[in-house]
């Protein structure tokens, strides 16, 4: 299971002449935590250029919960698959924290991915990916406890965005709250809190308001039973 896109960002993937053509046909826009990029089932066709900060992608589920598909970060492009198809956005995307951002309207984008072959085709591989991740992501909830999946989160939290302290742990600097924390691994936030008590007793995590610190990865992994190649990735 992964939150965040293990392929490079598109816009450091583009060619340079091709980035800044693309960035040009937008405007810049700063967002603050809380605010929303992206409104799930809107119309709208615009894209989103993350210049900077962390997004969160959301869904509201039939039971009325809400379930966090991924996190995107400086690079990466959100809304793109609304502009190209021009149906209603499939979910909401709200700034983590501070998010800096080039906002392009859906026609330009789409004339800029008709005029650059190469654009289109890193685009495509980008959905194809993300495509790949969600199913993955069912395959998790459908087969993996709680404990499983949250050990496997935050292995990849650390690996992704950890700070490594001096005495070895790896602080996890996202502002992922226990609920948005829940809302990651498609559980309930007392769940994820007795999995995290757990764990605390155990000493492999330290929490804190708004703050995780992984004192030891390696029960993690094998809790998410990942003995592959990953190990070898993580801080």
């Amino acid at each position: 299971m992964s939150l965040i896109a293990q392929e490079q960002p598109l816009l450091d993937a583009l060619r340079p002449q091709d980035r800044a053509a693309l960035l040009a046909l937008g405007v810049a826009r700063d967002y603050a935590a809380g605010d929303v990029l992206l409104p799930e089932r809107a119309t709208t066709s615009y894209v989103v250029a993350i210049l900077s900060g962390w997004a969160m992608v959301s869904v509201e589920t039939e039971r009325g919960h809400r379930l966090i598909l991924a996190l995107r970060g400086a690079g990466e492009l959100v809304g793109e698959l609304a502009a190209v198809d021009r149906r209603p956005r499939s979910a909401t995307v709200a700034a983590l924290g501070d998010v800096g951002s080039v906002v392009i309207p859906g026609d330009r984008f789409r004339g800029f991915l008709g005029a650059s072959p190469a654009a289109s085709a890193l685009v495509l591989k980008q959905l194809s990916s993300r495509l790949r991740s969600s199913d993955g992501e069912r395959r998790s909830l459908a087969s993996e406890n709680v404990l499983q999946r949250l050990a496997a989160r935050l292995v990849e939290l650390a690996h992704r965005t950890g700070r490594r302290n001096p005495d070895g742990s790896v602080t996890i600097d996202l502002p992922l709250p226990q609920h948005d924390l829940a809302a990651s691994v498609g559980s309930t936030r007392e769940a994820v809190a007795k999995a995290l008590r757990l764990l605390r007793e155990q000493g492999i995590v330290r929490t804190a308001t708004r703050r995780l610190v992984v004192t030891d990865v390696e029960p993690l992994r094998l809790l998410a039973g990942d003995g592959g190649p990953a190990a070898d990735r993580v801080v």
